[in-house]
This record gives structure tokens, sequence and C-alpha cells, in this order.
């Protein structure tokens, strides 16, 4: 570098599979972010990813925009080699790679990382507890047999010794049944953008479950913040998707679904909780100037009114057509539809790692 010049961004690259985008990979790339200045996202092939690791849920198209859509990344390369090499760092001029702490490998059981942690230019961040695309599966998978279907009076995973899930607590809905995250109030400030709308910014207010954040979210979020300055979403609780959607919906919990709509560029403040109407005394106290929703079904209240009479009678409310019809249930028929797939794949994703940590406890 010569004098008086500046120093070059640190460029960071992250690289995987990226599919069924949750708050893990948010967590993880807000992480890697941190240790630089740039962040560069590398992505998997559909045919990549069959090959080492078995069918994705999403295509490639689905899951670049996925995380083209996540506020930490900067930049996205598309059809990323699977093994991560010094020359893909190279020409992508990334300073170091950057995963979680936990095991990926290819096929033949190889530790994609290798290399580049050979050669040093290799950090970890820790990964976060309680999700993967794994487990986001096999709660779809456990959706399709029914084991935590809501009955009227009880919540038939009390009485199923094969789930293995013991009480609810406090980090597992009883609608999902199977959550394992453990929400901080610190988890949500690292996620959080900490700003407030500016008195002249025109503030539109969105509701819904967004569960199993995904590509029809994406750009549903991004045409409502084009009505505005400041997009603020209302998550509806757990109980309260459940009254509307039925079966063991939301797949993903409130606090869940929360880190996963934060995570989202297009974002600016989430109601964790928010009713189920936008009442004048919601739309007053964020100073709301329109309320969008999307072209699917609105399910009445419980009092069989209609959620959005307020913002209709205010003249604010707004159907947005963002041109894409993928819904939750059209994500859990995907799973349905590929279920032994994905059964095999899970199966063959946890025996490797096995193998892998045997390997290595052999070693110490």
């Amino acid at each position: 570098m010569s004098p008086g010049s500046q120093p070059l961004p640190v460029r960071v690259w992250c690289d995987g599979c990226y599919d069924m985008v949750h708050f893990g990979h948010a967590n993880s790339l807000r992480q890697a972010k941190a240790l630089g200045e740039i962040l560069v996202v590398g992505i998997h092939t559909d045919e990549e990813i069959l090959k080492h690791k078995g069918p994705p849920v999403f295509t490639q198209e689905e899951r670049y925009k996925m995380v083209r859509a996540i506020k930490w990344v900067d930049q996205v390369v598309e059809g990323a080699p699977y093994v991560t090499t010094l020359e893909t760092l190279d020409q992508n001029d990334c300073d170091f790679c950057v995963h979680g702490d936990d095991i990926t490998m290819t096929a033949d059981g190889v530790d994609t990382y290798h290399l580049v942690k050979t050669a040093g230019r290799y950090r970890e961040v820790q990964r976060t507890a309680g999700v993967s695309t794994t487990d986001l599966v096999g709660r779809m998978l456990l959706l399709t047999r029914q084991h935590f279907r809501r009955g009227d009076l009880e919540y038939t995973i009390g009485h199923d010794s094969s789930s293995n899930m013991g009480q609810d607590s406090a980090a597992r809905s009883p609608y999902t049944g199977c959550s394992q995250f453990l929400p901080t109030t610190q988890k949500i400030i690292q996620f959080s953008n900490g700003l407030a709308p500016k008195p002249t910014d025109r503030v539109v207010y969105v509701a819904g479950a967004f569960d199993l954040f995904h590509v029809g979210h994406v750009d549903f979020l991004e045409k409502a913040r084009e009505h505005g300055d400041f997009l603020i979403v209302g998550l509806h609780t757990d109980p309260e998707v459940n009254r509307y959607k039925g079966s063991n919906f939301p797949i993903m919990n409130l606090h869940e679904r929360v880190l996963s709509v934060l995570a989202c560029k297009y974002v600016h403040e989430v109601v964790i909780g928010a009713p189920y109407s936008v009442t004048d005394e919601l739309m007053s106290h964020f100073r709301v100037n329109v309320v969008c929703h999307g072209k699917t079904p609105i399910a009445a209240d419980m009092d069989r009114s209609d959620p959005y009479a307020a913002a209709k009678k205010k003249g604010c409310f707004k159907v947005i057509d963002s041109n894409n019809t993928m819904t939750t249930e059209h994500i859990v028929q995907r799973i349905i539809r590929h279920r032994l797939e994905f059964e095999v794949r899970n199966q063959m994703k946890e025996k490797k790692e096995m193998s892998m940590l045997n390997t290595l406890s052999n070693g110490n």
C-alpha cells in the first residue's frame, strides 16, 4: 500500500446451500459481516447440492433471491463450488472464508473447507443452536404424520412417546411442538436496526404469520416497502396463527419468526405478537400511513369481523400483488411430495456427521 492511500476494505467470503433460509443462516452471516466490511456470499447450484447432500427444498433461483434479501449481505455469487478453494477466494477478492462451527462434508466425506483451513484463510463463528434446514424439514415431515396436530382440548404431542420432546417450555410453541431455539433479548437487539421512523417518514404496516420465511414473503415485503419509507411488520402469536391456519401451524414459533423477518433488508421494525385486527389505536400508535396485505385470502377475526375494517374506513388499505404465489402451505406440500427423499437426506446427513465426529474423537 502506497503512503497516504486508504487500506482496502476487508472482504469476507461465506458459502453454502442456504436452503430454506432461516434466522440461523442470517445470524451466521451477521457474525461473518462483523469480521470485515464487505460480505460476499457464494451459493451452490441445485445440481451440486443434489450430488453432495440430497434434494434441496428450494430452487437455486429462489435461494439466490432469499440470500440477497438478508440485510448483512453485500454481494451474491451464484453457482459457487461445493468445496471452497483458494482460487474462489482470490477470484472474488476475499481475504478469508467464514463458516459456522458445524460439520460440512462432500458426498465422499471430505471437509468442504479443508483447503482454506490449511492455508490459514478460514474463520469460524458460532452456529445458532436450535435451528437448521434439516430440523425444519423434520418438523414438516412430522406434520405430515399428524404427530403434533392440535386437538380441540389437548395437544397430541403430550401423548406421543415417539416425539421425545417432553413437556412444552417457553422455547417451544405448543403449536409447532418441536422448536429447540432459546430466545434472548440480546439476539433480538443484534438483529434489529434500532431505528424509529422520522417525523416525515411515510409508515407502512403489514401483518401476518410469516411462517417459514420464504421468497413469497420477500417479494411481498419489497413491494410493501415501495409504498413508504419505514416498514413495520406485525407478527401474530402462535395461538392466533393456529386459529386461522389450523393443523399445527405455525411451523416456526413467534420468536423464530421475529428474527427471520428482522433479518430482511426491507423491514425496519417488528411488532411482536401483534393483534390480529389492525385497529385505529394501533395505526395511531405507530403513525401508520398505509396498511398493506397480499392477494392471499383474509381470515375473519374471532368475532367474525374484518381485521382490516378500520384501515379500509380510513382509506389507507392497499392490496399488493407481489407476482409470487409461494405460500408456507406450498412449501409443506413440496416436503410431502418428496417426503421419502427428504427423510433419506436427513438420515444420510446425520450418519455422515456422526462418522466425522467419531473420527475427530478418536483422533484426540
